[in-house]
């Protein structure tokens, strides 16, 4: 249970747990004319950079502000050598907002690039057919705690691994921690409950439905999350 509440609870009472790019940095705004296609929009040189070279998906959470639990998540897939903006969601992340060295329990989501490998939930699997998306782990034991509040009793009928601090190819709810526990884990893209998480970025169900069917292992797809200015920078 403890892996389980890495990224719910209320008041953050768990632990850790199709236009082109250029048009849209994930606020809505055009930038056409201005931006190169070949990067992911508000994304500076250093994440850039960790956005491995034979990702074709992405998954960008751009965070409001530094101390904001609201966020906007844009999905892009690469054509050729040019980023496409798929679809947009608004988000929320850790409650705090974010940070550069994430620990446990700071409620905050961390900022960073970081593989996205693994998936499962209370609900089945709700890609097409069997092997058509991330592998997926069905089991009860993600279902939220009952002594949680009642709006975050569905947090987790369907949930991503953002790998930081785990072991790839696990279920998003295994416990093993390789940078220790002090560093947090568990941090998934979730149900969305209407505010902020411990640490995790969670978006609608419609959403969650949609980036279960879409991201592909082949395609590696990657998270790059932040807040705008870290982002940028």
């Amino acid at each position: 249970m403890a892996a389980l509440s890495a990224c719910g609870g209320p008041s953050g009472r768990g632990a850790d747990a199709s236009a082109s790019a250029p048009a849209d940095d994930g606020t809505g705004r055009s930038g056409a004319g201005t931006a190169d296609p070949a990067r992911i929009p508000g994304v500076g040189d250093r994440l850039q950079r960790r956005i491995p070279a034979d990702s074709r998906q992405v998954v960008a959470v751009y965070g409001d502000g530094s101390d904001s639990a609201d966020s906007t998540v844009v999905l892009y897939t690469k054509q050729g050598s040019a980023w496409h903006r798929a679809r947009s969601w608004a988000a929320h992340n850790g409650t705090k907002g974010w940070t550069t060295d994430h620990h446990e329990n700071d409620r905050r989501s961390p900022v960073g690039v970081f593989t996205l490998s693994d998936a499962g939930g209370v609900l089945p699997d709700p890609a097409p057919a069997p092997g058509s998306g991330l592998p997926y782990t069905r089991s009860a034991s993600f279902a939220a705690p009952r002594w949680w509040d009642k709006s975050y009793w569905r947090d987790f009928d369907y949930v991503i691994a953002i790998d930081y601090n785990r072991v790839k190819g696990t279920p998003p709810n295994d416990p093993t921690r390789p940078e220790g526990a002090s560093k947090g884990g568990g941090i998934w893209l979730h149900m969305d409950h209407g505010s902020g998480t411990s640490a995790c970025v969670s978006l609608p169900e419609p959403a969650m439905e949609y980036l279960l069917r879409t991201l592909d292992p082949d395609r590696h797809p990657v998270a790059v999350m932040g807040d705008r200015a870290h982002l940028k920078a």
